[in-house]
């Protein structure tokens, strides 16, 4: 009979009702709401899904895939990792450190742990070989030519990223610390590798609800960023017409990768990781002798470390570190970080239009936020309610893809400062 009451004391169904716990059923539920926007509503599905999977299975009590120990106080631990057992010395460290009072709990004097599947496949993230090898498929997917033919649209690209700074200043006055508030802040740059490269490095502790709140807005950005682009245009605006853009020659997209990496590392070094592997993709894509290896960075590449990447985040999204009052700040902040950011680029785009002969729509200022190609799809839709004949799609694109250059700059700047 005891064995029978032992062997239900140590189901993941007992264990519900064993301390806080109850933490681990409310974040199961959000993992469910996760996988519904992922399947039934189509919200980026391709990361939704796997990071709902992960928050899922390292919320399940006893499954014990991933032990937050290891990564305490920002650091990988590979003592642990070997199996050096918890010291008193050790605990002492990390609660100087600020480590959360319930992870401490879970570990004793003398515990030794095995490391779990997401434990290894987290190493990823905390390394940041993931949003580099992200930026690498993306880079092989992107075409520069609208940004090289229309230069113009860095500014544009640029200005968008003002939403990462002002989300800076309102974090750092509700009570973030620096490091946090510049991981919380480039929720603003609608760049989910992005985000998660900063947050590991700055903010490990906050890289769950930051990589949800960035990937959860960049799917709402048809919703979100309409309502400010009608605010801050008039209709005549949204009826302008921009002429097509100039032909790029190979040569050009050949050079352009080659002198921005070298350009943006020399400016900012923290940025040189992901710029170069970014810009790696895009001379893959237009050198025209590396066909296998730009389609591999686009297709197989980019697929399975999007998985290793959804699932690992999911699972530093843990009970004990996710409902806390500073998840539903990240929250808040991040769709004000979305906010300016779209009204940044417009406004510029409005500014600019002072002194240029040739007009440019301001819709397409939107698109300086990094979410590609759908910010520039807005763009698009919106200027086509105006005026039907009108075409920004291309144009769009320029700011588009300056916004994900302008991210990683902000990401450098941000990691210089605080990293």
């Amino acid at each position: 009979m005891q064995a029978i009451i032992n062997f239900c004391e140590q189901t993941g169904f007992f264990q519900f009702f064993v301390g806080d716990n109850w933490k681990c059923a409310v974040m199961i539920l959000i993992a469910c709401v996760l996988l519904f926007l992922g399947i039934v509503k189509k919200f980026e599905p391709l990361l939704l899904v796997p990071i709902a999977i992960g928050m899922l299975v390292t919320n399940l009590p006893g499954a014990n895939m991933f032990h937050e120990i290891f990564f305490a106080g920002g650091h990988i631990h590979w003592d642990l990792f070997g199996g050096a057992p918890i010291t008193a010395e050790f605990l002492a460290e990390m609660t100087e450190l600020g480590v959360s009072a319930d992870v401490l709990a879970s570990v004793s004097v003398g515990q030794t742990f095995s490391p779990g599947l997401i434990d290894i496949l987290y190493l990823g993230i905390k390394l940041g070989i993931y949003p580099c090898l992200i930026f690498m498929g993306v880079g092989a997917m992107t075409d520069f030519g609208p940004l090289i033919a229309n230069p113009k649209s860095l500014l544009l690209g640029a200005a968008a990223q003002i939403g990462i700074f002002l989300t800076y200043l309102g974090c750092r006055l509700l009570g973030f610390t620096g490091p946090e508030a510049g991981a919380v802040g480039i929720i603003g740059g609608a760049d989910g590798p992005t985000a998660i490269f900063v947050a590991a490095l700055l903010a490990p502790a906050l890289l769950g609800p930051i990589a949800v709140s960035a990937y959860s807005y960049m799917a709402l950005v048809p919703v979100i960023q309409p309502p400010i682009m009608k605010l801050l245009t008039t209709e005549k605006e949204r009826q302008i017409v921009m002429k097509p853009l100039r032909e790029v020659s190979k040569k050009e997209k050949i050079i352009f990768p080659v002198v921005v990496t070298i350009f943006v590392s020399l400016l900012v070094p923290s940025a040189a990781p992901l710029i170069a592997c970014l810009m790696l993709g895009n001379l893959f894509k237009e050198c025209g002798v590396t066909e296998r290896l730009s389609k591999t960075a686009q297709n197989e590449l980019m697929n399975i470390v999007t998985i290793f990447l959804g699932v690992s985040v999911g699972a530093t999204a843990t009970g004990a570190t996710f409902l806390s009052g500073k998840t539903l700040a990240i929250l808040a902040m991040g769709i004000v970080a979305f906010g300016f950011g779209t009204a940044g680029g417009v406004l510029l785009a409005k500014f600019m239009n002072l002194f240029l002969k040739e007009k440019i729509n301001p819709l397409i200022g939107s698109a300086g936020v990094s979410a590609v190609p759908m910010a520039a799809r807005v763009s698009q839709v919106e200027g086509q309610k105006a005026n039907p004949k009108n075409f920004l799609l291309m144009h769009a694109m320029g700011p588009n893809v300056a916004g994900v250059i302008g991210s990683a700059l902000a990401a450098g700047m941000l990691l210089s400062m605080f990293g």
